[in-house]
């Protein structure tokens, strides 16, 4: 009785235990037989396999006494070479410039990296392209050129260029956009209903001048309680009557965090509201001494996507039919 290990992949997987055994037995002739058995030592070794071994240290690794199938060599042959599509010379040719603020990216501030991601998209290149350039996580650098549409041209080269669809270009966001026109059509229409209503007038010009413009943060910072009052109760007559609200302050060091809170509480009339983490200015040079006693506090709506892109529609409207 001998343990031979599952060929690949079935061993490499783990999809089988060790104890996949071959029995040999010799019959009365003297020829042997070979009776494969899956699991058939469980009540030898116990389950589960005492004798389990690591997995193989790569992909396509196989041990020593393991033979790969023929069919698994080749399909491992094909990956094991740059496929025949994969021309290096058609790929964007980089300025010198770009390369030189890429070998100083350690120098760089935050937007110069930025738009450093953006100008080196905008020559064609594909995001892993781009990573071989500069050290910057897919996430952020798919955030920053997020606004970047390639061209035809650019993005049948990628294709020509590349093996698969792995880095070219897809509209996955199609429904979305389709969404926000709508929303936006409509908001037109309700904007030109109630130009004459003054209150609605008063809360948008107050989000165009106070209001947050970065994409679906649908918030308000100030220090007048009463800015923040018309906000909120602007927001429940146009906006979302069932609105959930979340506050945040901005405090300087030696302030009352806790009093802070009961104060806004209170003047805003929102007594159950939650507050998220309070930022704290450390101590600085000392020449501001009217440090407010309440700060700064942010009134942001929460789910608030739709009600961004319907104000921001608003304010568009009322800049353009401004007399």
């Amino acid at each position: 009785m001998t343990g031979v290990e599952p060929a690949w992949p079935a061993w490499k997987a783990g999809a089988l235990p060790l104890s996949y055994i071959r029995i040999r037995r010799k019959d009365t002739k003297g020829v042997p037989t070979v009776l494969e058995c899956r699991l058939a030592l469980a009540y030898l070794s116990g389950w589960p396999d005492l004798n389990r071994r690591p997995p193989a240290p790569k992909a396509g690794a196989l041990p020593s006494c393991a033979t790969a199938r023929e069919s698994d060599i080749v399909a491992r042959s094909r990956w094991s070479v740059v496929p025949s599509r994969y021309v290096v010379g058609m790929k964007p040719e980089v300025p010198a410039t770009l390369l030189s603020q890429a070998s100083q990216w350690e120098e760089l501030h935050r937007w110069e990296r930025s738009e450093l991601g953006k100008a080196l998209r905008r020559l064609g290149l594909t995001y892993g392209e781009i990573r071989e350039i500069i050290p910057v996580p897919k996430g952020t650098l798919s955030n920053w050129c997020s606004d970047i549409d390639l061209s035809p041209a650019q993005t049948q080269a990628i294709r020509d260029r590349t093996p698969s669809q792995k880095g070219v270009p897809k509209d996955s966001q199609w429904r979305r956009r389709l969404e926000i026109e709508l929303i936006r059509r409509e908001a037109l229409v309700f904007a030109a209903a109630n130009m004459a209503d003054p209150s609605f007038i008063a809360g948008v010009v107050l989000y165009w001048a106070e209001g947050s413009k970065w994409r679906n943060d649908f918030a308000v910072a100030n220090t007048d309680p009463a800015a923040l009052r018309l906000f909120i109760g602007w927001v429940r007559a146009y906006v979302d009557a069932a609105a959930d609200f979340r506050l945040s302050l901005h405090l300087h060091e030696g302030n009352d965090e806790e009093a802070a809170k009961i104060y806004w509480r209170t003047t805003l009339n929102l007594p159950t509201v939650s507050f998220t983490k309070t930022y704290i200015k450390p101590k600085g040079t000392g020449h501001r001494k009217n440090h407010l006693a309440a700060g700064v506090c942010r009134v942001r709506v929460l789910r608030a996507s739709n009600h961004w892109n319907r104000t921001m529609t608003w304010i568009q409207y009322v800049r353009d039919h401004m007399t």
